[in-house]
């Protein structure tokens, strides 16, 4: 994972200057965008070329001197000069910070495209590798964004004596935050000017609540990919005090969560179980007796193999409140990745889901009718004993040309193809990527788009 040069940070200007070398355009630039803060914001230059008229900055028209850095926050430099070169070794020497305009070797920040929302600010960069781009992305998120998202901010903050007068607790306060912020009518009630009226309001129901009660969110995470999470998922994930993962989940996606949620991993891969499910239910029951609402983080699809059943059975016996969240399962990531049409107009009248850990001899007499009958088989957890349960289907009559089709890792980067037939893989020795797998099974795999599939191919093929 690519990580950043830079670390994002806000800087307090407040009671202190920001300095600018420099009088033609690339100096305004920057005034522009100080003159936002409340520093006192300096501009020094042998000659102001630009017109600085209405800005508010002070203008010096003189050679800087060393002096001129006392109690500077941050210092720009525009003067590609003598001056400029000057500048740079003096505000070095006070231990200002510097950025030398499109000179990114000589800066000691960059300055970002910034969503101003007042004390909201959003600032968006590219460590000065695109800054075109880093304006096209603010462009999206100012679109996103209330022109009153500041106005709400500053109304939290002056509620802040009244939370904690009336609500003692740090999680009685955060949820009283969230619900006023985003109460529907909030941004009404503002624009009427009884924006303080509500918040009051809603202060005194927080403080009436007896107690705060759980919740747990069965929360889909998909086949790995983050960009495939839902947005409610993303919305919970957010709200979340306690997220509690299965191991398959990836961290990119854990890290979606609140920074400071608690991070439980309920590690169950194969072979290695740190937390039995019975040990998961009690956990996720007492989180949501605590008064934490918890984010039950499960790979692909809570109801689909996720054991979803076993922890709502404990939460409703619990009298514990609870919802389901949808996730990608990773029948229908493999389906996506391959452009397989799993059912399919006079060829595939339905697809199947099951798993083939643990599957007897009844199990896969069923399932070779059901292929034998057009409908498609998707296969979790079989990876190990692929070549097995091939076999066994062709004992209970699957032709040995049915197509077959294998995703590992679906829907991720890292995904991997393999393609062949039910005779192949049963007479084949495969050595899979690490990650999970899903094997479909049936005639409308032969319509998927595997061309970049490893082909699976029987021992006598391979030696010959």
């Amino acid at each position: 994972m690519a990580r950043l040069n830079t670390f994002p940070v806000s800087v307090k200007v407040a009671g202190r200057r920001i300095v600018i070398v420099g009088g033609d355009e690339e100096a305004l630039a920057k005034a522009r965008l100080a003159v936002k803060t409340s520093a006192e914001v300096v501009v020094f230059a042998a000659e102001a070329e630009a017109d600085f008229s209405g800005l508010g900055v002070t203008i010096i028209e003189r050679a800087i001197q060393a002096a001129d850095f006392d109690n500077a926050a941050l210092a720009f430099i525009a003067d590609h000069g003598p001056d400029g070169a000057r500048a740079l070794e003096m505000a070095r020497a006070a231990g200002v910070p510097v950025n030398e305009v499109d000179v990114p070797e000589n800066c000691d920040f960059f300055t970002p495209a910034i969503v101003d929302r007042a004390p909201i600010s959003i600032a968006i960069s590219s460590e000065g590798d695109a800054p075109v781009l880093a304006r096209l992305v603010r462009a999206r998120i100012e679109a996103m964004l209330s022109p009153r998202l500041g106005d709400i901010a500053r109304l939290a903050g002056a509620m802040r004596e009244k939370v904690a007068a009336l609500l003692p607790d740090g999680v009685s306060r955060r949820r009283y935050y969230e619900a006023l912020v985003t109460a529907p009518g909030i941004e009404g009630a503002l624009a009427a000017d009884r924006g303080e009226a509500a918040a009051d309001a809603l202060l005194a129901l927080h403080a009436e609540a007896k107690g705060v009660d759980g919740v747990v969110w069965l929360i889909g995470a998909g086949p790995g990919a983050e960009d495939l999470l839902t947005l409610r998922a993303q919305r919970l994930l957010q709200e979340a005090d306690v997220i509690v993962h299965d191991q398959l989940v990836p961290g990119a996606v854990v890290e979606m969560g609140r920074r400071d949620a608690e991070r439980i991993c309920v590690g169950k891969a194969k072979g290695h179980h740190s937390f039995s499910q019975a040990q998961i239910n009690t956990l996720i029951v007492r989180l949501a007796r605590e008064g934490k609402k918890v984010a039950r983080l499960k790979s692909g699809d809570p109801m689909v193999f996720g054991r979803a059943g076993e922890e709502i059975a404990a939460l409703r016996k619990a009298g514990i409140q609870y919802a389901v969240v949808p996730g990608v399962t990773a029948a229908l990531a493999a389906a996506a990745d391959t452009a397989t049409p799993v059912t399919l107009r006079k060829v595939s009248s339905g697809f199947v889901f099951a798993t083939a850990h643990g599957a007897d001899d009844g199990d896969l007499q069923h399932w070779a009718a059901l292929a034998g009958s057009g409908l498609t088989l998707g296969l979790y957890m079989g990876k190990s004993i692929a070549a097995d349960v091939a076999r066994r289907l062709m004992e209970h009559g699957v032709s040995a040309a049915m197509p077959v089709g294998i995703v590992v890792n679906a829907g991720r980067a890292d995904k991997a193809l393999y393609a062949g037939t039910v005779g192949a893989l049963a007479a084949g020795e495969i050595e899979f990527v690490d990650g999970p797998a899903v094997i479909f099974v049936g005639e409308a795999v032969a319509q998927g788009d595997w061309a970049r599939a490893e082909t699976i191919a029987a021992v006598a093929e391979r030696v010959a």
